[in-house]
């Protein structure tokens, strides 16, 4: 059994980590951290786990999570480069669910974080974390940057796509809409449901900061610049995104030869689902699960590929990549506590 810990315990994507470790049979949970609720149980905080999941929360310190062979990292952008460090010095295997290792060159994620980041010498040492790409680079290292929610689903739509030269690099479109827990658990006037119910709104339009994760991944399975125009959506819903990708076809590509592309990557891939010619994912049908599903077809009239990817955003988004990534650093099976299907149809 490997003992594993959890800093930031007490938000959803921390909620999920111990929703799906609690049935995962080959990990045993030891600290879990938390700034705000520390010195109560895991069950005063999240009813849903009371005689669940059993612990003490405590404030954070490296000393906290000795004995654990990995640490999950469930801190915010710009908080989780303080503490990761630390976590490495100590010899711990690290995943990190924030966006503060994801990017390869630390003056992009300067950029668009709008932050400086305070140890650039870390970032080379960090994979990315999507196995369906970096499954061989994430058991040699110690530490995982665990992709963004967006970011999964166009990256695992698109890569085998541009990889065979199947679709236009410069004419990328993403277009996704994402449920209300995406934007973490805190209080804020716009998450406030009288502002969300009723509401659709698109926002972070040109400027979101998934963009330049997309852009990176997609232009190293292209091997060439890619820039992605991408348009995220705020729906009143609590979890799931939905993203609708354009992309033109390259010079006599069929619709077929595209399905048999992400078929023959995707073959063998545990959670990758191919929908059926004519079939397209709802966000309903991963709910809870850690598949990413995709449909797709080709319209003719104009040339243009019409990708459609369903997830859910605190699973295959992040918490259930988290420990995909986890199984693989611990030697475990990878599917190991993530084989349930979606809540729903």
């Amino acid at each position: 059994m490997h003992r594993i810990a959890v800093v930031g315990a007490t938000g959803y994507t921390g909620f999920e980590l111990l929703r799906l470790l609690a049935s995962h049979g080959g990990v045993e949970v030891g600290a879990l951290t938390s700034e705000t609720y520390a010195g109560k149980e895991v069950g005063e905080v999240f009813p849903a786990l009371a005689k669940v999941v059993a612990g003490r929360l405590r404030k954070f310190e490296p000393a906290a999570c000795e004995g654990a062979e990995g640490v999950f990292c469930c801190l915010p952008h710009r908080t989780a480069m303080n503490t990761v460090p630390g976590l490495l010095d100590k010899g711990f295997r690290v995943v990190d669910l924030s966006a503060d290792f994801r990017l390869r060159d630390h003056r992009i994620y300067e950029q668009w974080y709008k932050t400086g980041h305070i140890c650039p010498e870390l970032i080379p040492e960090a994979v990315y974390g999507i196995p369906e790409i970096y499954r061989e680079q994430i058991r040699g290292t110690k530490l995982v940057a665990n992709p963004g929610c967006y970011p999964t689903g166009a990256i695992l739509a698109l890569a085998p796509l541009l990889r065979a030269g199947l679709i236009a690099p410069a004419s990328i479109i993403v277009d996704a809409k994402s449920g209300v827990s995406g934007a973490g658990r805190k209080a804020a006037l716009d998450l406030q449901f009288s502002e969300v119910n009723e509401r659709f709104k698109a926002y972070g339009i040109a400027t979101h900061r998934h963009t330049p994760e997309m852009e990176q991944e997609l232009s190293a399975a292209a091997g060439g610049v890619v820039r992605v125009s991408f348009t995220p959506h705020l729906v009143p819903m609590t979890r799931g995104i939905l993203s609708t990708i354009y992309a033109d076809a390259a010079e006599g590509v069929s619709a077929g030869a595209a399905r048999e592309a992400l078929e023959e990557v995707y073959a063998d891939e545990p959670f990758i689902r191919l929908m059926p010619e004519g079939a397209f994912p709802n966000v309903s049908q991963v709910a809870g699960s850690n598949f990413l599903d995709i449909g797709l077809t080709l319209d003719e009239r104009i040339g243009r590929f019409v990708v459609v990817t369903a997830i859910d955003n605190l699973v295959k988004g992040a918490s259930g990549a988290a420990v995909q990534n986890m199984n693989i650093l611990l030697g475990l099976s990878e599917t190991q506590g993530l084989e349930h299907p979606g809540y729903w149809v």
